[in-house]
């Protein structure tokens, strides 16, 4: 007889641990474990250190933002400090979130955007914010709008990125054009635009998983069939972004980056669905127990079981 399921907020604190959206930012875990308390002073002190490293900024405000607590201490922080762009940017970030889980006003996160980013105007996080709130709620102009904007400030943006590509892999042909080829030229053209070190030469393999998820959707949230998932995943053009993908992690590792074990699940997963359990063994060992919900939740999965019945498949391979 199979055990019983863990109680409810047992199985929550377990997926917590495993999936924090903080990954391996050590700093941050800490300063937002005081930050849930009430000491607004260390999110102050990481986000004037963090300066212009936009893609941690984007990271580390996000994290905060996510907290429950994040519209009441950042709304504290301006009471003490009115003119500071980081709290007002970590208010208008913890209003998007408000608005994505319908307990705030789109309107109202917009407007906190849009004045945050007055305050900085370099800063593509308050754009990092719309563009989340329009892929809710607004329309495709407003969202290629505010991902442009991001990317006028940080053309290698890694969560922008991300975000584009996951609304691109989801639009159904038009005008002649097949949404396959449309993510897929996307990802390609924005990793070839990018710096040789630049984590967004992953990006062709996250479009792979982001069409996936929207196959399987089509198929009522399950899996396509056998022959279609082998081919999504094994095809010429799969084996050809998944071989550049790995070749480029196994030579330009950055570990220094904040979001590269949000590449290294992506990946991890693509091998496993090519069939390459040796080559994700190596991508489990770096990941840890850094684990990301996305794409271990693709089609329509529990992630912590897929997930860890993916690290044990690739590492007993290996």
């Amino acid at each position: 007889m199979s055990p019983p399921p863990p109680p409810l907020g047992r199985a929550r604190k377990r997926d917590a641990q495993l999936f924090d959206a903080a990954l391996c930012d050590i700093e941050l875990v800490d300063v937002r474990a005081q930050f849930t308390q009430g000491r607004w002073a260390t999110a102050r002190s990481l986000l004037a250190a963090t300066a212009d490293d936009w893609d941690r900024r984007g990271h580390r405000v996000v994290v905060l933002a996510e907290t429950p607590a994040a519209t009441a201490w950042a709304r504290e922080w301006l009471l003490a400090e009115p003119e500071s762009a980081d709290a007002t940017t970590l208010l208008a970030c913890a209003a998007v979130f408000n608005a994505l889980r319908r307990k705030g006003s789109p309107e109202a996160a917009e407007e906190a955007c849009r004045r945050a980013a007055a305050l900085l105007p370099a800063d593509p996080t308050p754009w990092l914010g719309l563009l989340l709130l329009s892929r809710a709620y607004g329309t495709e102009e407003e969202f290629s709008r505010h991902f442009d904007q991001v990317r006028a400030r940080h053309r290698e943006h890694h969560h922008a990125h991300h975000v584009m590509v996951a609304r691109l892999a989801e639009r159904l042909p038009g005008n002649g054009h097949d949404p396959l080829h449309e993510v897929y030229d996307f990802a390609a053209w924005a990793a070839e635009e990018s710096p040789a070190d630049s984590p967004l030469a992953v990006l062709p393999v996250i479009a792979h998983a982001e069409r996936y998820r929207v196959l399987a959707a089509a198929h009522g949230g399950a899996a396509p069939g056998p022959v279609a998932a082998a081919e999504h995943w094994s095809g010429r053009r799969a084996r050809q972004v998944l071989r550049s993908a790995f070749d480029w992690w196994l030579e330009w590792e950055r570990e220094d980056h904040p979001r590269n074990r949000v590449d290294l699940n992506f990946l991890a997963h693509a091998k496993l669905c090519e069939g390459r359990p040796a080559e994700a063994a190596a991508l489990f060992q770096r990941i840890g127990s850094h684990a990301t919900r996305a794409p271990w939740s693709y089609p329509d999965l529990d992630p912590h079981k897929a997930f860890l019945a993916a690290r044990s498949a690739a590492l007993g391979s290996a």
